[in-house]
């Protein structure tokens, strides 16, 4: 059922045109168009701009308060992994972030979440939510949040971290992504 879902995420207007019918002119294909006519301006060419989709990046809660909801959050973000078009990146936490964006990758769900549960220590642990967010921001950011990322985080919230730190951290969170 989750394979079905057809997710539509935001698009960046890329520096490149495309061929189209939109605002500019493009005088380079408009000389070559016309020099069937003598070099006579007769026919317009007229380009648009060319979009391309941002990056998703997950950061999803698996401390012992989501342990009910993690494996089909995990079902969830392998589905977004496989059938999305654009660069996926994904992240787990409960007491400290754990990448597993590699690990997510393949054909088979069940092997990707064998692979998963062997590289996450801190599974259905306490939550600091704060401490993961300012992990993420301060070695993660500048990796995998190019082009202005729109960034997913599943949680409920709960946190045994410093609430300060937490709204710091989200607040910083928010200033780099879409």
């Amino acid at each position: 059922m989750m394979r079905s879902l057809a997710w539509q995420l935001a698009q960046r207007r890329t520096r490149r045109h495309k061929p189209g019918t939109g605002p500019l002119i493009d005088m380079r294909r408009t000389l070559r168009n016309n020099l069937r006519y003598g070099g006579n301006l007769l026919d317009w060419a007229q380009r648009k701009s060319k979009y391309k989709p941002r990056p998703l990046i997950i950061i999803a809660d698996i401390s012992g308060s989501m342990e009910r909801y993690t494996r089909l959050l995990l079902h969830f973000t392998y589905t977004l992994v496989v059938s999305l078009d654009q660069k996926v990146e994904t992240f787990l936490f409960g007491t400290r972030l754990t990448r597993i964006t590699r690990h997510m990758k393949g054909r088979d769900i069940e092997q990707a979440l064998q692979r998963v549960s062997q590289v996450v220590q801190d599974w259905s642990g306490g939550t600091q939510i704060g401490e993961a967010l300012k992990a993420f921001n301060f070695c993660w950011t500048r990796r995998v949040m190019g082009h202005r990322a729109v960034v997913l985080l599943m949680s409920d919230g709960w946190d045994r971290g410093a609430p300060d730190l937490l709204h710091t951290e989200i607040a910083r969170l928010q200033r780099n992504c879409f």
